[in-house]
């Protein structure tokens, strides 16, 4: 675990001495008089509070630093996306002779100057983007023809609360909730950011929540950030909220249909003990199974466990990448990691939305913020 750490925090500062330095000899052409030992303080000063920000800390201050880090985050990884890309450009150029050796004044002071271009182009539209609310629908044919009538399940994943922006997202996800009219909604984990007492106003957060309005209620399952040390103020939270948890556990909606809802595989920090038990586990203590069974899953990861016993899966986590390249890493690493999918008739269906939140970076980019309506059949 030390390790692992030390090896991030080494990678992470051996990409900003590179970044740095870049900036530094590019601003250099624009201000020849600029302070090195300034500007490099300035630089690591900023780089640090995205360390900071991942440290279980609660100081003056915190807040702040959190807000520095988020959008530090995005900026980090574009500034160094395009500086590989225009480094790659020039070495490639240097080498077929289409570019002078040694590299002329004038390409590295325009080179720069697109990385500057590109990365601010991205980040403002990443930040502008992350504002906007999509609306999702799919419709679900159940194998059991058990459902007197349609049965409109809204899902969203991935709130977040305690990130940047978190809590002022959650007026207008509710009001979208409501405007849905839905029977059911579920919410399929990462409700929180790693640490309850990040949430500015949980009060407010509680009372907001608290005017989702349904038929049946509103369901949550646990996702790996939904951990850690303030565990049971999460679970108190969304008690309070008149949200019901299922820790591994199922409700029967209706007498038609049977909602479980998984404990996520890789907590961060832990669920106080609590430990993920096997589906099979779970489906015998269910006494009548011949109702559809919809599971919400987080993670959509070894999805061959669900078989043909189950209807449907609603996972989240992937954020679809959240910002552009991740949903091309996204899409490598889960079977699933966006959209609605069978792969074959004896596998449930499964529906992985993009989250209604953001993590980290308060950005998106390639991917949206989005609530997903789900007609069940």
């Amino acid at each position: 675990m030390i390790f692992g750490v030390l090896f991030i925090l080494f990678v992470y500062g051996s990409v900003n001495y590179y970044i740095a330095g870049r900036l530094y000899r590019w601003l250099c052409l624009l201000f020849p008089s600029v302070n090195k030992t300034l500007y490099m303080g300035v630089y690591a000063l900023i780089a640090m509070t995205l360390v900071i920000s991942f440290m279980p800390l609660d100081f003056v201050g915190k807040h702040l630093i959190n807000w520095i880090g988020a959008y530090w985050m995005g900026i980090f990884i574009y500034l160094f996306i395009f500086l590989i890309l225009t480094d790659l450009l020039l070495f490639i150029g240097s080498g077929v002779k289409i570019i002078p050796n040694p590299i002329p004044v004038r390409v590295r002071f325009y080179t720069g100057l697109a990385v500057v271009l590109l990365t601010t182009a991205f980040v403002g539209y990443g930040i502008f983007h992350a504002h906007q609310l999509k609306h999702v629908s799919y419709e679900v044919q159940l194998k059991e023809d058990t459902l007197s009538k349609d049965v409109k399940v809204v899902l969203i994943s991935d709130l977040h609360l305690g990130a940047v922006n978190s809590e002022k997202y959650l007026e207008d996800i509710v009001k979208s909730i409501n405007d849905l009219k839905p029977d059911i909604v579920t919410m399929a984990g990462d409700i929180f950011n790693d640490n309850f007492n990040e949430i500015k106003d949980p009060e407010k957060a509680m009372d907001m929540l608290k005017q989702i309005s349904t038929t049946y209620g509103v369901y949550a399952s646990l996702g790996n950030h939904d951990a850690g040390k303030t565990f049971n103020e999460m679970v108190r939270f969304l008690g309070k909220s008149n949200i019901k948890l299922l820790k591994d556990e199922y409700v029967v909606i209706d007498e038609q249909l049977i909602l479980i809802g998984r404990v996520d595989p890789s907590p961060i920090g832990g669920f106080d003990g609590l430990e993920r038990k096997e589906i099979k586990d779970i489906l015998s203590t269910i006494d009548d199974k011949n109702m559809p069974i919809v599971v919400m899953d987080h993670t959509p990861s070894n999805l061959e466990q669900y078989d043909e016993h189950i209807d449907l899966v609603l996972s989240g986590h992937t954020h679809k990448g959240q910002i552009f390249p991740g949903n091309l890493i996204t899409n490598l690493l889960f079977e699933v990691d966006y959209g609605h999918d069978q792969k074959n008739a004896d596998r449930p269906q499964i529906i992985v939305t993009s989250g209604v939140g953001t993590w980290g970076m308060p950005m998106r980019v390639g991917s949206d913020r989005e609530i997903v309506s789900i007609t069940l059949r």
